[in-house]
């Protein structure tokens, strides 16, 4: 007869493998970025396929991330938990061994897959195995911490690997983890389900997906200059969203209930979920870029003074959670968003100095940082905390998704932005020396960050000039950029205050925003 281990160790176990699986899913996000530069070299990868290499996770993981809590509570937790870790494991491999760009988007869009059914699972079983409430605490803490260590660092942790082992190994490192995961996960996860679980709402997620697919490909193609077809693609688009709204209004028991954005505080912090993804989080894919083409810095360089950016976000969420307690969510989140919107338009003064360098932009990178550190928690307490009960798991799928879509749909963006900097940039210098195509691809070459490589193909005279001017067309984007996350992140801030501002009744009296 075997006995099992006792219940401590095995709640041990469990949340070691809860922690490793949430790690992955975070490096995964905040690592690749700084490969980047690498891949658009080695597996010449032009700037929308760098684009759709980080857009394909986000994007798979929108896919599923509603989903899988229904597939989880019907078919079991645990089982999923598993089957997920091991999809995630062997996805990494199918990146780590890709020869060439369509590949890898193609094998990402599968880790995303697993990671986002991966972080489902393992915080449906963080709520269902720790019962008892201090412990319930501490493993909720732990989670978190290690989440924001694999978001926080994974720009230093993914610099050193592509400069000691090479950018394979970005991807390559998780197959040993999630092995290791697999152990403990085993070892100490128990099996649960809900025998009441709804049933898979398939039309409703298959019409979001949909939906938000056609609107990044759109924007993504949409500054081609012959972008045949896009006109269907966003016909299809918005059909999408709108079968989606007729298709959850229709069912008995939908993935989205729309009645919860009747609550004000709900929607107000929706809305910061959206801000938060609106700048700070797409940007981070293209920092690297500018601190390696523009500055000039090595992949490690680059990862450490990715620092600055990342690492207020680990240590200010109890700030926040304070400032929330004591101010209000409907102070800080509007609050944490225009501090971010700060930071941004602060990075874009250092960045346009004589002698820019990682130093003048860091007042800016440490205020976008401290903005998001201060208004994540506040968004996630207030989403979950506003809506009744039952409706809590729903909630907080709905501020997951509306960060997940809002990170694909402005990584997008950024990139159609960039790419029109550039283009304003080398038209004012190089009056009339390209056509509408050339200019183009030019652009997407400078984008990419190859900044040795952008005369290739071009005719001498031309060549030579673009090699001059290029590094100015890539500052100038950026520029462009930081100034849309600024506006953007405000913009956001200004709807979250209105939406949390209580409204007067007739008479005079004021109605606060209900709080649940």
């Amino acid at each position: 007869m075997t006995m099992s281990p006792p219940r401590s160790n095995k709640n041990k176990f469990a949340l070691a493998a809860i922690c490793l699986a949430s790690l992955m899913f975070g490096l995964e996000i905040s690592s690749v970025p700084v490969a980047l530069p690498a891949l658009e070299r080695l597996l010449h990868a032009d700037f929308q396929d760098l684009q759709w290499i980080m857009n394909a996770y986000t994007l798979a993981c929108t896919a599923v991330l509603m989903a899988t809590g229904a597939l989880a509570d019907r078919y079991g937790r645990k089982r999923l938990f598993v089957g997920s870790t091991a999809t995630f494991g062997l996805a990494s491999l199918l990146c780590g061994l890709a020869d060439g760009a369509a590949v890898l988007i193609a094998a990402r869009a599968l880790q995303g897959v697993a990671g986002g059914a991966m972080l489902i699972c393992a915080l449906a079983i963080l709520s269902q195995q720790f019962q008892d409430g201090r412990e319930r605490g501490q493993a909720f803490a732990a989670w978190g911490v290690v989440f924001g260590v694999g978001l926080g660092f994974g720009p230093i942790i993914g610099g050193a690997i592509v400069a000691l082992c090479g950018w394979q190994w970005v991807f390559l490192v998780h197959l040993p983890l999630a092995v290791l995961t697999l152990a403990l996960l085993f070892a100490g996860v128990e099996e649960s389900r809900d025998p009441h679980a709804a049933r898979l709402d398939v039309a409703g997620i298959a019409t979001l997906s949909l939906a938000v697919l056609g609107l990044t490909y759109g924007i993504t193609r949409g500054a081609a200059p012959a972008s045949g077809g896009l006109g269907a693609v966003a016909l299809a688009s918005a059909a999408s969203l709108a079968a989606f709204v007729v298709v959850e209004r229709r069912r008995a028991h939908p993935m989205m209930d729309f009645s919860v954005f009747r609550i004000r505080a709900f929607c107000g912090a929706l809305l910061g979920s959206m801000g938060m993804n609106f700048s700070y989080w797409p940007f981070m894919i293209y920092l690297p870029i500018y601190f390696q083409s523009v500055l000039g810095y090595g992949s490690v360089a680059a990862g450490l003074s990715l620092l600055a950016y990342t690492l207020p976000t680990l240590l200010l969420p109890p700030l926040g959670e304070r400032l929330a307690r004591r101010y209000s969510a409907g102070v800080v989140i509007p609050a944490g968003l225009f501090t971010i919107g700060l930071g941004f338009l602060l990075m874009r003064h250092g960045a346009g100095l004589a002698s820019a360098s990682w130093l003048s932009l860091l007042p800016g990178a440490l205020l976008a940082g401290a903005g998001l550190g201060i208004t994540n928690t506040p968004v996630s307490n207030t989403t979950t905390g506003s809506v009744p009960g039952n409706r809590a798991g729903m909630a907080s799928g709905i501020d997951m998704s509306a960060r997940m879509i809002s990170l694909a749909v402005n990584i997008a963006l950024m990139g159609l932005i960039l790419l029109a900097g550039i283009t304003a940039y080398v038209q004012r210098s190089l009056p009339g020396a390209l056509d509408a195509a050339t200019l183009r691809a030019l652009a997407e070459r400078i984008a990419g960050g190859d900044l040795a490589a952008v005369g290739a193909g071009l005719p001498a005279a031309v060549a030579g000039q673009v090699g001059g001017v290029a590094r100015g067309a890539l500052a100038q984007g950026f520029a462009w950029v930081m100034l849309y996350g600024g506006l953007g992140a405000w913009l956001l801030a200004g709807l979250s205050w209105l939406t949390f501002a209580p409204r007067a009744r007739p008479g005079g009296a004021v109605a606060a925003p209900p709080s649940r």
